[in-house]
């Protein structure tokens, strides 16, 4: 293409917001201008970010990116009357810079990514009043098993506000949905969720286009390592890192993996004593007093020597350098079959050893699949007739096999080929042009 369009693209996350909804956009829209698009990323001034910050992650952000702030509603007054949520909070000042923005310049289409979900709500008004075409993209299903199945409380059940958020999200869901031009979503089963909903958006263009993974990230982690004081990757032991959440439906899988190790335990004692599992971010929150989530499963087990948790969330440098420093690492899938692990991308890049126990559904397991070279990687699939506890047997071995004998140092850089940021930056663009520039050559997708 001669000439670049341009693209507005809203993520009110965005460096150096340190939450994982920050990196959709961020992995994304450098890599647009090489696919004919030139990206303005509309998002919140980090005065008004509520959890943590860090700076550093700006330095992933190629200064050719321009980005644009806009102020928040402070938490401090919002919490007041029960609100947190970063998307309502800044839904008036997105709405006031974007407005301003398709007002004074011209762009040739919106893109809007959840989470959060409200400034979606944003997406049909640009939309109708500059006649433009908008773009929806799901990080996370807007309606899934929160505040239906599972929730906030203790048990990880629903309670009343999850449930009313739901509600809530049901009613929003479809106005929006029905206005977009084109949807995306991290993995087929979130559209494919959204199209069995809606029946009258049959017609709509639908792309998956995962999260990704950016190999220059896992080079700026080993030139600027973060300080580890969790493990000495040098001590002798066998460190074997989980970074990411703890899913509300991926306990049988955790369980699995630790009945796993009690099982090499008493076939491999020699391994089971030089063996440490670590968690990272189980919990989902950044708060210092957030509860574990795994050491009550390995206590109940009996495999608690052997387990380290830290429940709060660690920045994204940090979790990759216990990556790298990791003997091998560990990946945990849910029992939902959509489920794509953004995780994984990074764990991938890493270059260290990898067991990976998911639902055969799961994207995961084409990802894995697919990626060329580098590093070992065990895969153990389950299915709904034959869960998880189904495989402690193959866990185990598989376990065994990744430590024994100790692994190598880091080898050379697996390719993520199709799964690599620039990739799915030219599947975006391919819908891009579908809907915002009739008559540009479309790539091929997944989900048209």
């Amino acid at each position: 293409m001669s000439e670049r369009a341009r693209v507005l693209m809203l993520s009110p996350h965005f460096p150096p917001d340190a939450s994982a909804a920050a990196h959709r956009v961020r992995l994304l829209a450098p890599h647009l201008p090489g696919h004919g698009w030139e990206p303005t990323v509309l998002t919140v001034d980090p005065r008004d970010y509520e959890g943590p910050v860090d700076e550093a992650l700006a330095a992933l952000v190629p200064s050719s990116v321009r980005v644009v702030r806009a102020r928040a509603w402070p938490a401090r007054w919002t919490r007041a009357v029960g609100i947190g949520d970063l998307g309502l909070r800044a839904l008036r000042g997105l709405g006031r810079a974007a407005r301003r923005l398709l007002r004074e310049e011209p762009f040739d289409a919106v893109f809007v990514t959840i989470y959060p979900t409200y400034p979606a709500l944003l997406g049909p008004g640009l939309a109708r009043r500059h006649r433009l075409p908008f773009v929806l993209d799901y990080q996370d299903p807007w309606v899934g098993e929160w505040g239906r199945s599972v929730g906030p409380r203790a048990d990880g059940r629903p309670d009343l506000k999850s449930r009313l958020s739901r509600l809530l999200a049901s009613r929003l869901e479809p106005r929006v949905v029905r206005a977009a031009r084109a949807i995306t979503a991290v993995s087929p089963g979130i559209f494919e969720a959204v199209r069995a909903r809606y029946p009258e958006i049959a017609a709509t263009p639908c792309e998956a286009i995962p999260l990704g993974g950016e190999p220059a990230d896992l080079e700026h982690a080993r030139r600027h390592p973060r300080p580890n004081a969790h493990f000495d990757p040098g001590d002798g032991q066998l460190h074997v890192v989980a970074v990411g959440t703890l899913l509300p439906l991926g306990g049988e899988t955790l369980e699995a993996l630790l009945r796993a190790v009690a099982l090499l335990g008493r076939r491999r004692p020699d391994l089971y004593r030089r063996l440490r599992l670590h968690f990272f971010g189980t919990s989902n929150q950044a708060r210092a007093g957030a509860p574990p989530r795994v050491l009550p499963v390995a206590a109940a087990l009996g495999v608690l020597d052997r387990v380290t948790e830290v429940a709060p969330r660690i920045g994204y440098l940090d979790a990759l350098t216990v990556q790298t420093q990791a003997s091998a690492l560990l990946a945990l899938g849910s029992s939902e079959r959509h489920y794509t692990a953004s995780k994984i991308f990074p764990a991938v890049l890493a270059g260290r050893p990898l067991l990976a126990v998911y639902h055969e559904r799961s994207t995961v397991v084409d990802v894995l699949r697919q990626v060329e070279g580098g590093a070992a990687v065990a895969l153990v699939t389950y299915t709904d007739a034959r869960r998880p506890g189904a495989h402690v047997e193959a866990i185990s071995a598989e376990l065994a096999r990744l430590v024994d004998p100790p692994p190598a140092g880091p080898g050379r850089l697996p390719g993520l080929g199709a799964f690599s940021a620039r990739a799915l930056a030219g599947r975006l663009a391919g819908v891009l042009d579908r809907v915002g520039r009739p008559g540009a050559p479309v790539q091929a997708g997944s989900g048209r």
